[in-house]
């Protein structure tokens, strides 16, 4: 049961950023690589890493039985001297 609702929070993660996210991103006056999670090997979209791990639970969480996690997403860019700019610009957006 448990892997089945880490499975759907980096599901719905991975869709609000190339859904939503990347709307944004196209929205904005500067070239923004978008973002992509297939086997993309272009230099024009970037693949970010998703990671989820088990957090320590409150004894409310505890009691309740409510799991709590770490999400943590992770922007691989090449070095440029775009990339700093890159970085700030995602951060903002989400």
């Amino acid at each position: 049961m448990k892997d089945f609702i880490e499975t759907r929070i980096i599901s719905t993660v991975q869709k609000l950023l190339t859904g939503k996210v990347n709307e944004l991103l196209g929205d904005n006056e500067y070239h923004i690589p978008l973002i992509e999670f297939s086997d993309y090997q272009g230099g024009s979209a970037i693949t970010p890493v998703i990671s989820l791990s088990s957090c320590e639970q409150t004894e409310k969480e505890r009691i309740i039985r409510l799991d709590a996690y770490s999400l943590t997403i992770t922007f691989p860019l090449p070095e440029m001297p775009e990339s700093e700019f890159y970085c700030y610009t995602v951060f903002a957006t989400i």
